[in-house]
């Protein structure tokens, strides 16, 4: 099994931080461009791609700016990964930019990288920041 390890990116989104954010704390929200559905009961929630559940909690979560999920086995014992989102306003052009930081094996960080492309990709088409 290879190492896991750490990746951050930047992606530009033109959007409020609040509509963004929303997009990535809510089941409905995350099921429309992260994953096929997702449930939420409290801080817990499961995300279903192609039919196979991933359990996470919520760890961290900040209005309008951040949300990190740290990803659980079977047993709801946490896996040491996580994934964050962090939503930057800079200060001077109030340029909006979407943080991403995820965990991947070390031989698909490039893989991981065009999917979290695409991923965003769908996130811009569907607020209509494209």
């Amino acid at each position: 099994m290879s190492k896991k390890v750490k990746i951050d990116m930047e992606f530009p989104i033109h959007a409020s931080p609040g509509m963004i954010y929303q997009y990535l704390t809510t089941p409905s929200g995350l099921s429309g461009w992260f994953a096929d559905d997702v449930n939420s009961r409290g801080k817990f929630y499961t995300f279903i791609w192609d039919g196979v559940e991933e359990k996470a909690k919520i760890a961290t979560k900040k209005d309008n700016e951040k949300v990190k999920y740290k990803w659980l086995d079977d047993d709801d014992k946490e896996t040491g990964t996580y994934i964050e989102f962090k939503i930057m306003v800079d200060e001077l052009t109030k340029d909006v930019s979407l943080l991403v930081t995820d965990f991947c094996d070390e031989d698909e960080v490039e893989e991981t990288r065009l999917l979290w492309e695409n991923q965003i990709g769908d996130l811009k088409h569907i607020i209509g920041a494209v």
